[in-house]
């Protein structure tokens, strides 16, 4: 029997830091009762160093000061780990921390670790992190542009100028929509993006009713969905509050629209009486709230397991879009990554920004690790400290 050769074990690389930056200035408002200023903390960048002098970088969707805090209690379990096991890194600070709440700050900042380390590890075995994933079932992934609702005449117009940049699918949600008891209104939004978006586009509405004391109750939304359907609506979001189960199964039996939801729930656990009970067509798990690349990884199998389509939610930064693209190429059916219309912290931090072919797709990028570069001079407009990601 011919010998074989073997390669050589990669040696630890180890975790010597982790700095943030949040991301200020240009924050995008997120459709919130409670209005969210162009100067409030939403979404944070971190990067992990290593003795290596490899840098990976990670997205947070909270207020920076805790994620600063949280970088900081955490240390203990990160500090001197290595930063080539993404998995047991993240499921370590995981198990040692659900005493201290589990789901909340810590898990949304245990996100943006994990999705550094996954970086980390890419750019340090020269392959993308959807190779390393499992495989590359696409080379390409179609968006869809996430736009806040407005009244009708406004809410045509902007849907228009982003078809007008290329964009084939869209999302509308949140604003005045569900919020004013009035159907008609509902109606007249939903009109009046169809015809912005033009016949032969993709459409989904999202309610957003994880908003701060939600009116509407299961027979609104039962409603609502009656009257999307003619307007061939691929997908009707949060109709219900997050946490409304018993609701949410009977909706999706009864509607004509598929039903989607699940973005403000974090860990796979939380997700499993959702898919186990059928609550949901479409389940939209955020990899900068859930618990990372490694939690969302598991996610989308089991929903594939139980024959429900995974599309990640991604109402944040250019790094969160990166790693949705890596993970749309890691699994068979996923067609669709959310990209929010007209956000600088998505379309103005790198060195290049994200470009749409000519069918209003985006490549995704096979570079190493995320096959994302952030430019230090743009971060430099939305935060005081671009250095440390550097």
């Amino acid at each position: 029997m011919a010998a074989t050769r073997e390669t050589p074990v990669q040696a630890p690389v180890r975790i010597t830091n982790i700095t943030v930056a949040p991301l200020v200035g240009e924050t995008p408002q997120g459709g919130w009762s409670t209005e969210i200023k162009p100067e409030d903390s939403v979404h944070a960048l971190i990067a992990v160093h290593t003795d290596a002098g490899v840098i990976g970088h990670g997205s947070v969707f909270t207020n920076g000061g805790l994620v600063k805090a949280a970088v900081a209690l955490l240390e203990p379990l990160w500090r001197g780990e290595n930063a080539l096991e993404p998995e047991r890194v993240a499921e370590k600070m995981h198990q040692n921390t659900f005493w201290m709440g589990r789901g909340g700050t810590l898990t949304h900042v245990i996100s943006g670790i994990d999705i550094a380390l996954w970086d980390i590890l890419g750019k340090v075995v020269g392959m993308p992190v959807g190779r390393l994933l499992g495989g590359t079932y696409a080379t390409r992934v179609q968006p869809y542009c996430s736009l806040l609702m407005d009244e009708p005449g406004p809410m045509l117009e902007l849907v228009a100028s982003f078809r007008a940049k290329g964009f084939r699918a869209f999302k509308i949600g949140w604003g005045p929509f569900g919020r004013r008891d009035s159907s008609a209104l509902d109606e007249a939004i939903v009109r009046a993006a169809r015809e912005g978006a033009g016949a032969d586009t993709k459409l989904f509405v999202d309610a957003g009713a994880s908003d701060s004391y939600w009116p509407q109750g299961l027979k609104w939304a039962m409603r609502t969905a009656e009257m999307l359907k003619d307007y061939n609506v691929g997908w009707f979001e949060e109709a219900l509050k997050p946490d409304a189960i018993d609701d949410f199964c009977h909706l999706r039996r009864v509607s004509p629209v598929p039903i989607a939801g699940g973005e403000v729930l974090t860990r796979r656990q939380a997700f499993l009486p959702f898919l186990a009970r059928g609550a949901f067509d479409i389940i939209q798990p955020d990899v900068t709230k859930v618990g990372g690349i490694s939690e969302q990884r598991r996610i989308a199998w089991m929903a594939e397991d139980y024959g429900v389509k995974y599309v990640g939610h991604g109402w944040n930064t250019a790094v969160g879009l990166a790693a949705d693209l890596q993970l749309a190429s890691a699994f068979p059916n996923v067609d669709l990554v959310e990209f929010i219309g007209g956000s600088p912290y998505l379309d103005g931090i790198t060195e290049a920004p994200f470009r749409l072919d000519g069918e209003g797709y985006l490549e995704i990028p096979a570079l190493p690790g995320l096959g994302l570069r952030l430019d230090r001079e743009k971060l430099g407009r939305y935060t005081a400290d671009a250095s440390v990601l550097f």
